[in-house]
């Protein structure tokens, strides 16, 4: 596996390179929908804009929740008009701690690439660092020829999360968790069993992930360690996302269950759990 995280000032350094890497620009919150005029107000110079909607989901629908994988066809046509090629380093960004551009990451190794980063910090550490952004709209200069097959990462489905052995993380709020609010989703709480883990314990203040041991700490706090079989979902399968960029970090390899919360949630015969207990 390559390294998770890539500093601004190294993305800088590759980009001048003569085989600058592909660079995407996830900008995505729950309840925000402007990300692409985000993206046009002001971005990282080669950025392209990613559509976490259209581009790393297919269509919504209670039987497979809110952000459902996408087509891998579809997921090839959109990679190849990002300019990737089967050689090409990727490098994805967002504004929120790569709460979502950490979907890109894993969807683009779960379809078989296998040297993509994520930009420490996101566009705040480019920020800090006093490096220019760009405004508007940029393209791939060429057209990518990679060919990608699903697969490469471990996902579950919903039957399966049920029975899954080892440990099973909620990744949401802890509010979420123990269902007290539920902003989108048919129902409060968390699937039975599982252990809360909010995906914003695994950051800094500063938005970049916390050290190698920082994370195995935390993540042994709730009896994970390198081996221990674990499953890790949230609302949509976004942010559980960058729950398994935090533990590969920390050297442990998770599940994915991507239809999450928002298709576990949506079957009236699935049993949810309240409080801050695992129930």
């Amino acid at each position: 596996m390559t390294e998770v995280t890539i500093t601004a000032d190294e993305l800088r350094a590759r980009l001048e390179g003569v085989d600058p890497p592909v660079l995407l620009d996830v900008r995505w919150q729950l309840g925000d929908d402007r990300g692409h005029e985000h993206y046009r107000n002001g971005h990282i110079p080669g950025a392209i804009y990613v559509d976490l909607n259209t581009d790393l989901a297919s269509p919504a629908g209670p039987r497979d929740g809110r952000h459902p994988l996408p087509d891998i066809a579809a997921l090839q046509d959109a990679a190849r008009r990002w300019g990737i090629d089967p050689d090409s380093t990727v490098v994805a960004y967002d504004d929120n701690g790569n709460q979502a551009a950490a979907r890109a990451w894993w969807l683009l190794r779960w379809a078989g690439l296998t040297d993509v980063m994520l930009l420490d910090g996101g566009l705040r550490s480019w920020r800090d660092a006093d490096l220019d952004l760009l405004s508007g709209e940029e393209t791939a200069s060429s057209h990518g020829t990679v060919e990608l097959t699903g697969g490469h990462a471990p996902t579950v489905d919903v039957d399966g999360v049920a029975t899954a052995d080892g440990i099973l993380l909620d990744a949401r709020a802890g509010e979420r968790y123990r269902g007290e609010s539920e902003p989108v989703d048919p129902r409060a709480g968390h699937i039975p069993g599982a252990l809360s883990a909010p995906t914003a314990d695994n950051l800094n203040g500063d938005g970049r992930f916390r050290s190698p041991d920082e994370l195995r700490a935390r993540f042994s706090a709730l009896g994970v360690e390198p081996g221990t079989p674990t499953t890790v979902y949230c609302g949509s399968g976004v942010t559980a996302a960058h729950q398994i960029a935090a533990l590969a970090i920390a050297g442990i390899d998770a599940t994915l269950y991507p239809g999450s919360w928002s298709q576990w949630s949506a079957d009236s015969t699935r049993p949810a759990a309240t409080g801050d207990q695992p129930g």
